[in-house]
């Protein structure tokens, strides 16, 4: 269960979902990011509004809460979803590195309003000759030569 105070950001998070759908910005899903008891971003779902298929409220949230830190990471920051995370998000929030994850409703109960993410789990999990949308594979030495020279690179920033 979680604390009082835990509880309002998780609420805090559904008023966001329920906000953005009812003014049209995109799906209903809300986040917020919190660090030491207060939040340090937020967002809804902006999918349709800002014709971007990457403003899912926990992308919005993590952009937001990256640049008030100043960091590409939420090393002691705790996220709240409205939703359990789609397969994009989930690869955002482990990038992020994040404490923990809070969420109220689902993947099941996002694919029974027709926001079905199984497809996709399906996609990830099957070879790249089989998956619904052509991956080719075109190896390129110039490309090798920037990987190489990365791997090389004594100033580089690991993340």
């Amino acid at each position: 269960m979680l604390k009082p105070e835990e509880k309002k950001f998780l609420e805090r998070a559904i008023a966001l979902s329920k906000q953005g759908m009812e003014s049209g910005k995109g799906g209903p899903f809300g986040c917020v990011i919190v660090k030491n008891n207060e939040i340090i971003g937020e967002g809804n779902n902006r999918v349709t509004s800002s014709n971007d298929p990457t403003a899912h409220a926990e992308v919005v949230a993590i952009r937001e809460a990256c640049k008030k830190l100043g960091n590409y990471q939420l090393e002691g920051c705790d996220i709240y979803t409205s939703c359990e995370p789609c397969p994009m998000c989930l690869g955002a929030i482990y990038w992020a590195r994040p404490r923990r994850v809070v969420y109220a409703n689902t993947r099941e109960e996002a694919a029974d309003i027709e926001f079905d993410d199984d497809f996709i789990y399906h996609e990830i999990n099957i070879p790249i000759s089989d998956r619904k949308i052509p991956f080719i594979h075109c190896p390129h030495p110039e490309a090798e030569e920037i990987f190489t020279a990365w791997k090389n690179w004594e100033g580089k920033q690991k993340y």
